[in-house]
């Protein structure tokens, strides 16, 4: 079945998105939908890393992990440094780094190095402005050698929504190719591309 001319940018978003909490699908319709103000949102915060702010509920906390989960999978250091403080705290593995620069040089760095990275994130609990999360992530590197990369993650946030402190153990583990769990959303070439 095809698509008519009338679909919407937020029909697609929906059917991208069916997966999403119903808090994140009205999160989206109130920002996307046709009955939005004549202020279009801003592009930049299309992780709302903005729109969900502490004290987090279950459905607000799920929704910023998928929201982590989504721009990590963008592999973009520049959408994904926007989501931290401009004076962020973090520990990845045994480096220390501090501030939105320091970010991007980092991420920009590991996404040089895992190749075809694909991340799964799962809330594990929340309170307050902070939320624990553990996850698990497969890529490769310049050899083809493929790997699963395991994690625990505690995050706090400032009223903003910005998270200000990350504390991150990540274990790697050699796999197989044919091993893999964890692959990008399959594209219908039926449906039309949604820019953002």
């Amino acid at each position: 079945m095809g698509y008519g001319h009338g679909v919407t940018e937020t029909c697609l978003l929906l059917l991208l998105l069916r997966r999403a909490t119903p808090w994140v699908m009205q999160t989206i319709l109130r920002t996307q939908g046709p009955s939005r103000s004549n202020k279009e949102p801003n592009r930049k915060d299309t992780n709302m890393s903005t729109a969900i702010r502490p004290p987090f509920t279950y459905d607000t906390a799920l929704a910023k992990v998928q929201a982590a989960e989504d721009a990590w999978n963008s592999r973009n250091p520049e959408l994904v440094s926007l989501a931290y403080t401009k004076d962020s705290e973090w520990r990845n593995r045994s480096e220390f780094l501090r501030g939105r620069e320091a970010i991007r040089a980092f991420l920009t760095k590991k996404w040089e190095q895992e190749l075809d990275y694909r991340l799964k994130k799962e809330l594990w609990t929340f309170g307050g402005n902070r939320i624990a999360v553990r996850f698990e992530y497969e890529w490769h590197d310049e050899g083809g050698r493929w790997y699963r990369s395991y994690g625990n993650e505690m995050w706090e946030f400032n009223e903003e929504g910005l998270m200000a402190h990350r504390y991150a153990s990540i274990n790697d583990v050699p796999i197989q190719e044919t091993e893999r769990r964890i692959f990008p959303p399959e594209r219908s070439t039926a449906q039309p591309e949604v820019s953002s």
